[in-house]
């Protein structure tokens, strides 16, 4: 079923809420995607509560706002998380949305079991100077959808379904400007406020990440994130193999105790 939510800053977030069950699933998308970029988790609804969010400035939520921070995106989250009164919540981002789960759950002391990064940081420790994401920004600024649908077909392999690279980097190309450039600035400058917010948190933390790049393992462990790798996908993994995605999030949450 579609709600809608105001975040703290005023901007209506719009969401869905299906099934029943504790904990709560709730998932948050990447970088210049929405909510359905989780069809391939309803099935997960027959045995959980799953809430798919649109962050403010993508998909169905409003564009009111005048930085697209982590913070702020993290507020959107907490804001769904509060009006439907949850208590039990594993908190499930993709890319981006790992950083935004945590700022999330700062806000959400005693309601979180756990925390899920999908393909977020294959690394923590050694953040990208501002020098370089700079540098990585600006083709962005030139042409937006032309180096947005490239960078997008490079994060699939070339084993996957050619519709869905099509559907996703078009889709992702489409994504307003203004809004899109800010929160990659601010997504890509984020490593140190999210190790430094894992720190804070204690939580259990799960990183499910592809094969397709290389995963430090050891740093992501020296910081509590545990690593699952999944064989044969991209980025996109949950979209990509939703069955073996599934069963392993399932695995992970039910490791994970009570908040």
């Amino acid at each position: 079923m579609h709600h809608s939510a105001a975040s703290p800053d005023g901007v209506p977030i719009a969401f869905e809420d299906h099934g029943t069950g504790s904990p709560a699933l709730v998932l948050v998308h990447g970088w210049s995607c929405d909510r359905t970029y989780w069809r391939g988790q309803a099935e997960l609804a027959r045995r959980h509560r799953v809430v798919t969010i649109d962050l403010a400035g993508h998909g169905e939520s409003g564009t009111g706002r005048a930085s697209w921070t982590m913070p702020a995106f993290g507020g959107d989250v907490a804001a769904v998380v509060e009006q439907l009164g949850l208590g039990d919540v594993v908190l499930v981002g993709h890319s981006m949305g790992g950083d935004v789960i945590v700022e999330a759950a700062l806000r959400l002391r005693g309601r979180v079991r756990g925390l899920v990064w999908v393909d977020t940081y294959p690394a923590l420790g050694t953040p990208s100077p501002e020098a370089e994401i700079d540098a990585f920004v600006e083709p962005f600024k030139a042409d937006f959808a032309g180096r947005t649908d490239a960078f997008v077909r490079s994060m699939f392999t070339p084993a996957s379904d050619p519709a869905l690279v099509d559907f996703v980097a078009a889709d992702m190309a489409s994504a307003p400007p203004a809004i899109a450039l800010d929160a990659m600035r601010y997504s890509f400058a984020n490593e140190r406020a999210a190790a430094a917010g894992l720190g804070r948190l204690g939580l259990p933390t799960v990183s499910i990440s592809p094969d397709d790049r290389e995963i430090d393992v050891a740093s992501l462990e020296a910081h509590g994130v545990r690593s699952v790798v999944l064989d044969g996908v991209g980025h996109f993994l949950m979209l990509e193999d939703p069955a073996r995605f599934n069963r392993v999030l399932e695995e992970v949450v039910a490791a994970f105790g009570p908040p």
